[in-house]
């Protein structure tokens, strides 16, 4: 889009001096005519369903959006924890939930089991796995792919990741075993 700006009119004077010590005013009128260029931005594009083809088959789909805390219940963290836990905190960018948190009370003894879920949960896994060298070791007959780490377990069904962490004041070989029966629970319950 074009817009023209309305030209302004500038007065200028001058005064200019001769050396005969006399003084001659001078007045000039200037016009200047300015033109703006405004670029039109076009309409972010609406988010909808995936498309379909004509034929009713999918042409791109996304993973289903997952809410986290629908994973695991408050009575299965608190198994997992061994303590009694506070309700469910859930967090995540953008109105998304990604992020469901079970924490203890501050004044009892400290546990917290997070379950994320997304591609957060797969970053997570390989900052771990190759940036920071973690341990892991293959978990068969969770989902179609889990790796476990100390306190933690990666969860792979289809296309959806989801990490499952605990947090206690123990040995994490404590916790294996209880961590494989509550990611078995979460994989049960991915789409």
């Amino acid at each position: 889009m074009w817009r023209k700006v309305t030209p302004a009119i500038v007065g200028l004077g001058l005064a200019v001096s001769a050396c005969s010590g006399s003084t001659k005013t001078v007045t000039a009128t200037v016009t200047v005519t300015t033109t703006v260029t405004q670029t039109a931005s076009a309409p972010a594009p609406a988010v909808s369903a995936p498309a379909v083809a004509a034929s009713g088959s999918e042409v791109a789909s996304l993973p289903p959006v997952i809410d986290p805390c629908s994973l695991l219940t408050q009575a299965e963290a608190e198994t997992l924890a061994g303590v009694k836990l506070n309700p469910a905190t859930e967090a995540g960018a953008a109105g998304t939930k990604t992020l469901c948190q079970y924490t203890s009370d501050p004044n009892g003894p400290t546990a917290q089991v997070e379950i994320i879920v997304g591609d957060g949960a797969k970053k997570e896994l390989d900052i771990d796995r190759g940036t920071l060298s973690h341990k892991f070791a293959s978990v068969p007959g969770i989902g179609d792919e889990a790796d476990q780490e100390d306190d933690g377990i990666f969860i792979r069904k289809g296309t959806n990741w989801v990490d499952l962490n605990l947090v206690l004041l123990n040995d994490p070989s404590q916790n294996v075993q209880p961590m494989q029966v509550a990611a078995k629970e979460i994989a049960a319950r991915l789409p």
